[in-house]
């Protein structure tokens, strides 16, 4: 029996990694892309991985990272839509070129690379597309307009995929993950502020007094590779899956709420 394929966009880092490892474990061939392959030692040694260059905001990088994958490997079972960050500030400190990063990588990146994976899967008509949401795909913080404005982007697009692809075998799926472990904080993150905008300042500070608590026991990444592999192999047609234990708490707990209920949290003292 052929082994299954996964391609993982963002494999360099946090879950992207984790994920890779762990799908390996499980006896599946990876495909690991990343911006910087050059650097990446461990993945590279490994037998059934192809570690190559795939940066999500290069139409060139794409194509040649798929066609390169399926030339290895033969096919692409599933594509894990992992590589994003998040942009957090007020928006008026941010310069238009940040924004548009933001929604080139977290949406139209994306958006690219399921369009060069696609005529694969339904030429096979079988695959499933996993794209990485957030908590912050169902609900917003405050400065996050451009972070949640593009995982709720994610999520839309995501739904409504998921019935066109369905005629042809085509399964797509959302990873919902809360706090987890990774650089999200380091170079994940591309935090913008500007402090002669005193009006946004206490929001700043409130912001991070909230951070600070929530993230204090962050998941492991491992949790969302488990999360990835139960929505790859379960046989339903689930849509949405949360990952960590403060997902689930927070997700909850956001639905039960009004919006003013919600909001109230997020005043400052």
């Amino acid at each position: 029996m052929t082994k299954q394929t996964i391609l993982i966009t963002g494999a360099s880092t946090g879950i992207g990694r984790t994920t890779a490892l762990h799908f390996h474990a499980k006896g599946w061939n990876v495909i690991a892309t990343m911006r910087s392959p050059e650097k990446e030692t461990e993945l590279a040694a490994m037998d059934g991985v192809l570690v190559t260059k795939l940066d999500v905001t290069g139409a060139d990088s794409i194509a040649a990272a798929v066609a390169e994958g399926i030339a290895h490997f033969g096919q692409i079972d599933v594509l894990l839509n992992n590589a994003g960050y998040g942009a957090y500030g007020p928006l008026e400190a941010f310069s238009m070129e940040k924004i548009t990063r933001q929604f080139d990588t977290n949406v139209i990146g994306l958006l690219a690379v399921t369009k060069a994976v696609l005529p694969h899967m339904r030429a096979r008509k079988s695959g499933a597309i996993v794209n990485i949401s957030s908590i912050g795909g169902q609900m917003a913080f405050p400065l996050g307009t451009l972070y949640h404005g593009s995982k709720f982007a994610v999520e839309g697009l995501s739904e409504s995929l998921h019935y066109e692809l369905a005629a042809f075998g085509v399964k797509v799926k959302i990873v919902e993950p809360g706090m987890i472990k990774t650089d999200f904080g380091g170079r994940s993150l591309d935090f913008v502020n500007d402090e002669t905008m005193a009006e946004y300042q206490p929001t700043i500070e409130n912001l991070f007094a909230t951070f600070a608590s929530a993230g204090a026991n962050p998941s492991e990444p491992q949790v969302v590779a488990d999360v990835i592999w139960q929505a790859v192999t379960d046989g339903t047609d689930t849509l949405r899956y949360r990952a960590g234990a403060d997902a689930v708490a927070i997700l909850d707990k956001r639905k039960a709420e009004d919006d003013a209920t919600f909001f109230a949290g997020f005043k400052p003292s």
